[in-house]
């Protein structure tokens, strides 16, 4: 009976019971390394529920997740060798009783019904909750000072507000609406209003200071008393007006895998498993992720063994300051007054190339430039464009021979990203910084001169229309027809449009705008994020993260809660000229598309959430098998990633431990002939508060493995 159906380790009475159950049950074929079985509730089959499996017994804490089919069948595959503890989450129940397994026998389980609403809500993504904060009505906006409405003259809208407090502001590092932030902790002390305690709040260990200077772009009186009276009625009983759909179609073949890594004192930014131009490198090689502000120990995934480690960055002068030394507003309800983040090189974004080596924007030195980046210098860049200071350069890390070299830049860098022709091109993350830089490495490894070897440029804005860069007259200067023109752009993305060579980027502000850079011709054009545009019906603000597809469109990510897209090919009127200053040359460019979560109530704007995703990627190479080119954005209030798939959203929901926060990921192919199993993407929980996820104080950064099978039950 056992060989027929296909089953391992199943007795005769429980194939017959499920059989009774459900006849379905011999469908689910085993092999030795599965766990797999049907998960049924009060009702019958229990459809698009998560089985979850975890184990402590391999060398890091190692997670697997997959979803039911609409008969209430899983199957959890290549399961390494060890004992499980096995358990249903999903919307409308609570957490079934833990089991203990092991792979190769069949498994049955009991979902548990959520006893009433407020029980089922716990295990909600942050969106639902955040979505029931109450923003400031748009009757309030413009801002006219502290003598008129109290409000800042720079909010002159409610959608800039909103800016503020999601990927420009709070929820560039963090959840919102999570158990850690919806409730407030009692270590904070009593306070006479939850508006006092939300104000002491934000002042909590090493990011107090960070957190003090984003709300007060938000008019702090206001936030605080917004906050306050949300989790006022959080705590009175008031649950989230909206709830979350269980996964449907083809969410139900993803297949989840989760392991720890890092530090508990430390949060991972980024991470890097290939080369993004040939993800067929690497192959089933480590992982390797950047800690920012947190720690100068890369953090390494060997996924194949289950083994995790540090690398310790280095940098070239003693004098590198470190965030341990930084300002300490208030103390940490989880960590008092102990200094947790110990960062000097500030590791930032990690980039593999051809070789396997790791590239990463990393600090080594203080910020004053050395001369040859200054006025004087013979340095062709610096003769044109001399630069003074910058807040991170770059290092390089080798696996071959387990050594790291430092390399000293002029121009500042925050994200990195290679180009076909051996250059990396810089982000500086900054709204005011003034250039791009690259970086050759085929000229580094020929000559081993960094001076050489890097170079940057102004943004030039052809105003003149003669198709090159030449004189030009300043940012704060009117434009001149006769003369091009100097703008600000501050790239904070930055990606190669493989289809020509040039570079694009996202700026960050209102409503933002995206930049392409032409290393041809050093010209530079700006389209600026449609906002109340009466010749565009798509109205969104505020870009975060964006990348590129290889035939040249660019997806950015959008405060508003939208990924949006710009097609330069659609544009209709001159891309140089005057009007080319204004950012507003092709607003026809522009697509956008509401992220799927909850929006606040009394918006003003049509379309959006009240999500806020910080970046996204484009899979170029179909790593995870919804096709080439889909765009990719981060749902860091949703514990997702959203998929646009033929104009639709694919939500690849991360239900355990709640508080899936990416700030990016990279896709790998380890086996193309292998199907489903040989290919996937990678990202990390990448929230800069590890004791925000489920589990609090002690819980661990963690890499997570996406893959999708053709169905539910694919072995």
């Amino acid at each position: 009976m056992i060989k027929r159906f296909g089953m391992l380790g199943v007795s005769f009475a429980a194939l017959m019971g499920a059989a009774a159950m459900t006849p379905a049950i011999a469908q689910v074929q085993l092999d030795a390394n599965d766990i797999g079985g049907v998960v049924t509730g009060a009702k019958g089959p229990e459809a698009g529920v998560w089985v979850i499996a975890e184990t402590k017994d391999l060398p890091t804490r190692f997670i697997k997740i997959v979803a039911t089919d609409d008969q209430g069948r899983y199957l959890l595959p290549d399961l390494p060798k060890a004992n499980y503890d096995v358990w249903v989450r999903g919307y409308g129940l609570v957490d079934s009783q833990h089991v203990k397994a092991a792979p190769g026998k069949a498994l049955d389980l009991k979902a548990t019904p959520a006893p009433n609403e407020a029980a089922a809500a716990q295990y909600y993504p942050a969106v639902y909750w955040f979505s029931m904060l109450k923003i400031p009505d748009a009757k309030q906006f413009p801002g006219t000072g502290a003598t008129g409405n109290g409000m800042p003259v720079s909010l002159q809208d409610q959608a800039n507000w909103l800016r503020h407090l999601k990927t420009d502001g709070c929820s560039s590092c963090h959840q919102l609406g999570d158990k850690a932030t919806r409730e407030l902790p009692t270590q904070l002390g009593k306070f006479n209003t939850s508006a006092e305690a939300w104000e002491r709040r934000i002042q909590s260990g090493q990011a107090g200071i960070l957190m003090v200077q984003a709300v007060g772009d938000l008019e702090p009186s206001r936030a605080f008393a917004n906050f306050g009276d949300w989790t006022d009625r959080i705590g009175k009983g008031e649950l989230p007006f909206a709830k979350p759909s269980r996964p449907t179609g083809i969410e139900r073949n993803a297949v989840l895998t989760l392991w720890d890594w890092s530090q508990p004192t430390a949060y991972m930014h980024d991470l890097t498993t290939t080369d993004k131009r040939n993800p067929t490198l690497n192959v089933n090689g480590v992982i390797y992720g950047s800690p920012e502000l947190s720690s100068d120990y890369v953090a390494w995934l060997d996924p194949a063994n289950n083994k995790t480690g540090l690398i310790k960055t280095e940098w070239r002068d003693q004098k590198t300051p470190t965030t341990k030394t930084g300002p300490l507003v208030a103390p940490s309800p989880y960590w008092g007054t102990e200094p947790v983040w110990d960062s000097h090189s500030l590791n930032h974004n990690p980039m593999m190339d051809e070789k396997g080596r790791v590239w990463l924007t990393s600090r080594i030195r203080p910020d004053a430039n050395p001369a040859f980046c200054k006025a004087g210098s013979k340095h062709p860049s610096a003769v044109a464009f001399p630069l003074n200071q910058s807040r991170r350069e770059m290092q390089m890390y080798d696996p071959a021979t387990k050594k790291i070299v430092t390399l000293d830049t002029c121009f500042p860098t925050h994200h990195l990203n290679f180009a076909h022709d051996g250059k990396i091109y810089f982000s500086s993350g900054s709204n005011n910084d003034p250039v791009v830089g690259w970086f050759d490495t085929k000229k580094w490894d020929e000559t081993h001169d960094e001076q050489d070897s890097q170079g940057w440029a102004p943004f030039i804005i052809d105003t003149n229309g003669d198709g090159k860069a030449g004189e030009y007259v300043e940012p704060n200067q009117p434009v001149d027809p006769k003369k091009d023109k100097r703008v600000l752009q501050g790239l904070y993305s930055v990606s190669e449009n493989p289809a020509d060579g040039t570079i694009w980027a996202v700026v960050l502000g209102f409503p933002g705008t995206a930049t392409r850079y032409d290393p041809k011709t050093k010209l530079t054009e700006m389209y600026q994020v449609p906002w109340n545009d009466p010749k565009n019906p798509d109205s969104g603000f505020s870009p975060r993260g964006a990348d590129m597809t290889s035939d040249g469109v660019l997806w950015a990510v959008l405060a508003s809660g939208h990924l949006a897209s710009f097609d330069r090919r659609l544009c209709k009127g001159p891309l140089n000229g005057p009007a080319a200053a204004t950012g507003k040359a092709c607003p026809e460019g522009w697509k956008l598309y509401t992220i799927p979560a909850p929006q606040f109530k009394g918006v003003a704007m049509k379309g959006g959430s009240a999500e806020a995703p910080y970046y996204d990627w484009v899979d170029q190479f179909d790593t995870l098998g919804l096709g080439k080119n889909t765009p990719i954005a981060t749902g860091n209030m949703s514990d997702s990633l959203f998929a646009m798939q033929n104009g639709k959203f694919v939500t690849l929901r991360v239900p355990y431990p709640m508080g899936f926060f990416a700030k990016g990921m990279d896709g790998r192919i380890d086996d193309a002939k292998a199907g489903w199993k040989g290919k996937g993407i990678y990202a990390t929980y990448s929230g800069s508060a590890s004791t925000h996820i489920e589990g609090g104080k002690g819980q661990m950064p963690k890499v997570i493995h996406f893959q999708l099978r053709p169905d539910p039950l694919a072995k």
